[in-house]
């Protein structure tokens, strides 16, 4: 039997643990597609990465020795080339076939079997040949070759490998990690190939301390996993690996007792998966009274430096405990504990110790500061940021609650950026804001004020929660169009996978307070209005900036799970209120349902094809140049309905509003049928357009309906 299960394994030194992941799946995938695309693995063959702080490996099932033979069809040249008057092959035909390996023993019999496809000029000859499967050693060579040179390394070290030849030397290999051997099983055949200067073989390394045999001999392709369980002491798969540390953190948990519940960070359960190769978990615990710190401070710390698993209890408050993934199982664990609760309490000390000295100054008494603080060298410092989001503050506030939210935002906008210059934001960058929040409140602030401080940055992230209160939405809001209007007036604007200020992060921020908040603010009079703050440092950017909000409107709709038509329809009017841009989509979705909705969307979209071709055109009518029936009939439908359409639509009732215009498809398509538009006498022409532009001003106020148009 030639086909049997393959396994592919390169160990390495210490793998970049935010990577591996990645690594490891980028390895099995472009090895199963390198042998698929050379007819060597089967369609339902099934691949298991591997992937563990010293491996990447892969496993293959149904990997065949030999790709089976494949017949190919070449075109040769056109037939009147080929061939001379009288049939025969000529010497450029013969010429072709001798380089293709046919045979020329008799040249009348090799010209006979080629084959003729096409007619008249267009009759080429076809040459018919079996091509050789690949096999499986030079396959898994460049299989292996591709799947090295396409795999994501954050960044590439180079390092000298002994050459194995009878002259003594080195070689330079770069790589992500140096590699030490080279696995290549088929069954248990070891399959002849070469990466970064090893030979394959059947042995690899296991546990560093723990492994019961080293080296660890895998006698065939489907025993990897198993033996490097029971003589490396690796478990190997990073799935099983991380399932294994979720199974045993929320057993330790359940140990402690109390409700207790590790915390939950997906990133940091996959790094500590990428930095053990034989979790054990153990629970630790540090002094009770470094539980006066904010917990935010002492759960980053933990998990940043450490990468520790905070213990959090019911109400999500953080415990004394918390939970280390080891890497080693001794008999007795009290060393490991020990060890782990010594290290991180220098670490909490040092934040206890930031915390203390920075409630020693108020943030107001910070302020001076941020004016030495550079933010950008075309913008300014962190104080001229800070006085240019207050006067964009003040004028959101204004609109949306008077003088009274504005003076509330303006004082918590002037010290959202004041905790930049604490030790404990210095230290953990990760906490502005949060830390500014903390202070506030030690300052004895409005819980209102501290609460805008803390929230001024949401949502950092898709996904992530809104400002709690009417004070840090307005801040929140001006912060990032501070940023918008500023960097899009430099013209620092994101390029392909580049968004150093995350500004696209900043918009759809902007787009969720607007809509998920139902602020009732123009988006236009907000971006004209965070301009003047600025002065000469930019130019007005707004109509470019606008463009890019609304494409990350459409985006995130669609995502959502409104059709592209659908956004595409709405936001090609381009809507001021970004609030009420969902309830258009619910009722231009309700008038697609109609049976008339198709019929008024393609007329729609011929008159605005007539009155582009018009130019400007009055909406006007003049009823006593209506002459046809028709037009009559479809101005009198639009003297009862259109009043109740705009009444509909100005009281928000988007859907009742196009749903009332669905009563003029029978006079619109009677229109079109008999009346012509153009007509030769101009003001019949100019009347019959302006009653056109009347409907098309009418139909177009939820939607462009014309893009609803099949």
């Amino acid at each position: 039997m030639t086909a049997q299960s393959l396994l592919a394994e390169l160990f390495v030194e210490e793998l970049p643990p935010k990577a591996l992941k990645k690594l490891g799946e980028a390895f099995a995938g472009v090895l199963a597609e390198q042998l698929q695309s050379q007819g060597l693995l089967a369609a339902d063959s099934q691949v298991t990465a591997y992937a563990s702080p010293r491996r990447l490996a892969a496993h293959l099932t149904h990997v065949a020795l030999k790709a089976a033979d494949k017949a190919v069809r070449q075109k040769l040249m056109p037939v009147s080339v080929g061939l001379d008057a009288q049939g025969q092959a000529t010497p450029a035909l013969l010429k072709k076939l001798k380089a293709l390996g046919a045979d020329l023993s008799d040249p009348a019999a090799a010209v006979a079997a080629l084959q003729r496809e096409g007619e008249g000029k267009n009759e080429a000859l076809f040459y018919d040949s079996l091509v050789g499967g690949a096999t499986l050693d030079a396959g898994l060579q460049k299989a292996l070759d591709e799947a090295l040179a396409r795999l994501p390394i954050p960044k590439v070290m180079q390092y000298q490998l002994e050459t194995d030849c009878e002259l003594p030397g080195w070689s330079s290999v770069n790589f992500v990690r140096p590699a030490h051997r080279l696995i290549a099983l088929h069954g248990s055949a070891v399959v002849p190939v070469k990466a970064l200067g090893l030979s394959a073989g059947c042995t690899t390394h296991g546990h560093r301390f723990e492994a019961q045999v080293d080296p660890v001999l895998v006698p065939h392709a489907d025993q990897y996993d198993e033996v490097l369980k029971s003589d490396g002491a690796v478990i190997a798969s990073f799935a099983e690996r991380r399932a294994e540390i979720v199974r045993q953190l929320q057993a330790a948990a359940a140990e402690v007792g109390g409700g207790v519940r590790p915390i939950e960070d997906d990133a940091l359960l996959d790094e500590v998966t990428a930095l053990v190769e034989r979790p054990h978990v153990l629970v630790c615990a540090f002094d009770q009274a470094f539980l006066d710190v904010p917990q935010e401070c002492l759960i980053l710390t933990m998990k940043a430096n450490q990468k520790y698993f905070p213990l959090l209890d019911a109400a999500g408050k953080l415990t004394h405990h918390f939970l280390v993934v080891s890497n080693i199982r001794p008999a007795d664990a009290s060393a490991v504990i020990g060890g782990n609760e010594r290290v991180v309490r220098p670490r909490l000390a040092d934040a206890k110790f930031f915390f203390d000295q920075d409630r020693k100054k108020t943030l107001e008494s910070r302020v001076d500061g941020l004016s030495r603080v550079v933010y950008h060298n075309k913008l300014g410092t962190q104080g001229e940021r800070m006085a240019r989001v207050c006067a964009i503050t003040q004028a959101i506030g204004q609109q949306l609650g008077g003088d009274l939210l504005a003076r509330q935002a303006e004082q918590a906008a002037r010290l959202a950026k004041t905790d930049l210059l604490t030790d404990m934001v210095g230290e953990f960058p990760e906490l502005q804001g949060i830390m500014g929040g903390y202070y506030a409140r030690h300052d004895g602030l409005p819980v209102a004020i501290a609460e805008a401080i803390e929230d001024h940055y949401k949502p950092r992230f898709a996904g992530d929660e809104l400002p709690r209160n009417e004070v840090g939405v307005v801040v929140a809001l001006a912060d990032k169009l501070e940023t918008l209007v500023g960097m899009f007036g430099i013209g620092n604007l994101p390029s392909g996978d580049r968004d150093p200020f995350a500004l696209r992060r900043h918009a759809l921020g902007v787009i969720r307070m607007l809509t998920e908040k139902q602020l009732s603010l123009q988006l236009g009079g907000l971006l004209r209005a965070a301009v003047p703050a600025f002065g000469d440092k930019i130019s007005d950017a707004t109509p470019a900036l606008a463009e890019f909000i609304y494409e990350r409107l459409a985006g995130s709709l669609r995502e959502q799970g409104y059709s592209a038509q659908e956004v595409d329809a709405v936001l090609a009017l381009a809507p001021q209120r970004l609030s009420d841009v969902v309830q258009r989509l619910e009722a231009v979705r309700a008038f697609a349902a109609l049976p008339e909705s198709q019929a008024l969307a393609a007329a729609n979209k011929r008159i605005a094809n007539i009155l582009k071709k018009a130019g400007e055109v009055d909406a006007h009518v003049n009823p006593s140049l209506l002459q046809e029936e028709a037009e009559k009939n479809l101005h009198a439908a639009m003297g009862r309905l259109l009043p109740s359409s705009a009444a509909q639509f100005d009281a928000g009732d988007y859907a009742a509003s196009l749903q009332t215009l669905a009563a003029l498809r029978a006079p619109v398509d009677a229109f079109f049928d008999d009346v012509m538009v153009n007509a030769e006498q101009m003001d019949l022409r100019l009347n019959r357009q302006g009653l056109l532009k009347s409907l098309h001003q009418a139909m177009n106020r939820v939607a462009d309906l014309s893009r609803l148009a099949a």
